[in-house]
């Protein structure tokens, strides 16, 4: 069964200190906060997706049928190796305190997670095979959307391809956009010339959060609270320079859009080093992504950083 990282901290068996890395993990960034992780053994996860449906038809009395099957795509996700090393000087904790050690180590979680968030959008194991290949090279064909005026420079969000962004995921679970865009829809849908089905609720951390039609709208910021992850920077379907951005509808659990981890995270004490007067902790995770099924995600793209329209 795949549980968020939140869900696994709770139930993880490990030390009070392992329970804590897989926390501040999960709260560090959206994406981790609601991604359901799938725990496998070895190295990838197998599995087969869709294509086309076997033949079926109605029959008389005395008829037969004609036999037919459905075709599936077996497909192999490899997992990836993320982390790093902390060291803390033996000066620093006899003169400060231990607490430091917890300080540095919860910074490098956080930078961990940000790293591991923007490759589950741009990452591309082509450009480095060391890392997972992301929703944006993913995600191709119909289950990309682009306005149809194909603006050099990009054109301005719409309300209707945003609905059309979300008729093409199967039962979507999250829409995931920068900040600056949410903002506008915000403003969007206080100008009654323009609407949208704007609601607020709160999220699994209790923090309240926006919702269009039903949907829980996931800001994707770094740790600054800046739009480095989705920033207006992507290439532009009609040309220009470059100065858009991409809004994404995902469904998230079994059979659709899933992380995969062998082990959860791992935090190993290794003491003080051999060169040098440090303590050293070192942190590793071994995770990857799934799109178990072709309609799991959708992205709208080459849109500029604009007032939304109708």
């Amino acid at each position: 069964m795949a549980l968020t990282l939140l869900e696994q901290s709770k139930l993880h068996q490990g030390t009070e200190v392992e329970q804590a890395v897989i926390e501040i993990f999960a709260r560090s960034t959206p994406i981790l906060g609601i991604l359901p992780f799938r725990n496998i053994s070895g190295n990838a996860f197998r599995y087969s997706r869709e294509k086309t449906l076997p033949g079926v038809a109605f029959r008389g009395i005395n008829e037969g049928y004609t036999p037919s099957t459905g075709v599936v795509n077996p497909l192999f996700e490899s997992l990836a190796i993320i982390g790093g090393d902390i060291e803390v000087d033996n000066f620093i904790l006899q003169t400060e305190s231990n607490d430091v050690r917890a300080v540095h180590e919860a910074m490098k979680i956080k930078a961990i997670a940000e790293d591991w968030q923007s490759s589950f959008f741009s990452g591309d194991s082509e450009s480095d095979p060391r890392e997972i290949d992301g929703l944006q090279k993913r995600i191709v064909g119909t289950q990309i959307v682009t306005d149809s005026a194909n603006s050099s420079g990009g054109d301005a969000p719409s309300l209707e391809y945003l609905d059309e962004l979300i008729d093409k995921v199967m039962n979507p679970t999250d829409l995931l956009m920068n900040k600056s865009l949410a903002r506008r829809l915000s403003a969007a849908a206080r100008n009654t010339s323009v609407g949208g089905y704007v609601t607020y609720e709160k999220d699994e951390f209790g923090k309240r959060i926006m919702m269009y039609n039903d949907l829980p709208i996931r800001v994707i910021e770094d740790s600054e609270g800046e739009d480095t992850v989705l920033p207006f920077t992507e290439a532009n379907p009609g040309g220009g320079t470059a100065a858009s951005s991409s809004i994404y509808c995902v469904s998230m659990g079994p059979g659709m859009l899933e992380g995969i981890q062998n082990g959860g995270m791992d935090v190993r004490d290794l003491g003080e080093t051999e060169d040098k007067p440090v303590v050293k902790t070192r942190i590793e995770w071994y995770a990857g992504l799934t799109i178990q099924h072709g309609r799991a995600a959708a992205r709208y793209r080459g849109i500029k950083d604009a007032a939304w329209t109708v």
